[in-house]
């Protein structure tokens, strides 16, 4: 939130103007543009016009429509896959770059390596797409971890906060929902994966949103993965 989306609003249009001629460019821009048209009549919608000549003027008017377009729908925060797709693309530029890096916690490596050895398999679950979950991992403070997690789920399996989620990776990763930990800082999806049967710790970490006393009380919580102890797989 503090990192990826606003380089986002502030280098939209330094990426188009550097990309344009490209091909995958310009599916992005295509796929913007026929969300646009979906998007007319709701309030605030901005169209992107195609081009209707050559020459820099006419290119810094079509271009300015799609930085307009994507702070609109930003500004709403939506998740419309056009969106997503160029996010997408501007970050793993500015990850390949080095001017953004995945901030890692230094508990997180050494607790999952330990894990791994114990026998047990880790994923990652994240509302972020696969393609910017691996950047992040890819590209992180700790060099690329990718190696370190047995695979990735998105909002495709379900979203979050919906015990089905919870159930459908299990199946996926052919594993009973109970021999499963959860690690998560939002208490709504800490209770569907409690309804699935799974287990739940609550992550406290700088800069999490703060938890009820109630909520304080109910769940397990740490502020570092060497708080759990966790038994070898068999």
């Amino acid at each position: 939130q503090e990192t990826l989306f606003p380089y986002i609003k502030d280098n939209v249009k330094e990426y188009l103007r550097a990309h344009w001629e490209e091909e995958e460019c310009q599916r992005d821009v295509g796929l913007l543009r026929k969300q646009a048209q979906e998007d007319s009549s709701l309030d605030g919608a901005v169209l992107i016009p195609l081009e209707s000549g050559s020459g820099e003027e006419e290119l810094e008017r079509v271009i300015q429509a799609v930085v307009d377009n994507v702070h609109w729908q930003m500004s709403l925060d939506r998740k419309t896959t056009a969106l997503k797709q160029l996010q997408g693309h501007m970050w793993r530029a500015a990850y390949a770059t080095g001017h953004v890096k995945g901030e890692i916690f230094e508990d997180v490596v050494p607790a999952i390596r330990k894990w791994r050895e114990a026998g047990m398999k880790v994923y990652i679950y994240s509302s972020g797409s696969i393609e910017a979950q691996k950047l992040l991992f890819g590209y992180s403070t700790e060099g690329d971890i990718l190696e370190l997690f047995d695979g990735h789920f998105d909002t495709k399996i379900g979203p979050k906060v919906e015990s089905e989620s919870y159930r459908r990776i299990a199946a996926s990763i052919g594993c009973a929902t109970n021999n499963i930990l959860f690690l998560t800082d939002v208490p709504r999806e800490a209770n569907a994966a409690e309804e699935a049967d799974t287990h739940v710790a609550v992550v406290i970490r700088p800069g999490n949103a703060g938890l009820t006393d109630d909520e304080k009380s109910y769940y397990s919580l740490i502020s570092s993965f060497t708080e759990l102890f966790l038994p070898s797989s068999t």
